[in-house]
């Protein structure tokens, strides 16, 4: 289950998070994963995302995503049937200049970076040169040609 927040005063992405839930259930399909999770994407501008990287990461700088896994988490909350695996933070701003950036439409940035985020949330991480390879294979099979 996607919860989806919107911490931002613009509704410009609304549009897409039904979308979002296609690629929730594809990166679940594409892992071989039931559907038993439960994570939350929230949307936020700079000054948030720039705040929580400083604070969390060590990191005094805006960036376009930031995952916090729960997996790992002792104090993971499970619910009836679903087990919690965290929140994404996307900033909206980022996607917007990137998808310009890349040539990408806004579309596939801001599904490409849920899907980076989940990765993240499910244990996949780019660290070394192994795990990005293998990270980034999935996102591309999973993202596909969407554009």
């Amino acid at each position: 289950m996607l919860n989806i927040i919107n911490k931002t005063k613009y509704d410009d992405l609304k549009e897409y998070y039904p979308l979002l839930e296609e690629y929730y259930d594809k990166t679940l399909q594409v892992l071989g994963l039931q559907d038993d999770y439960v994570l939350s994407l929230i949307l936020v501008g700079p000054v948030t995302i720039r705040r929580i990287n400083r604070d969390y990461r060590q990191k005094d700088a805006v960036t376009d995503v930031i995952s916090f896994a729960l997996l790992d988490d002792d104090d993971m909350v499970e619910y009836e049937d679903r087990v919690e695996l965290g929140d994404i933070f996307i900033n909206r701003r980022r996607v917007l200049s990137q998808a310009e950036d890349y040539g990408h439409s806004i579309k596939r940035e801001f599904v490409f970076l849920f899907v980076h985020g989940m990765l993240h949330l499910l244990g996949y991480d780019h660290m070394n040169k192994e795990d990005e390879e293998k990270m980034f294979a999935l996102q591309r099979k999973i993202v596909g040609d969407l554009k």
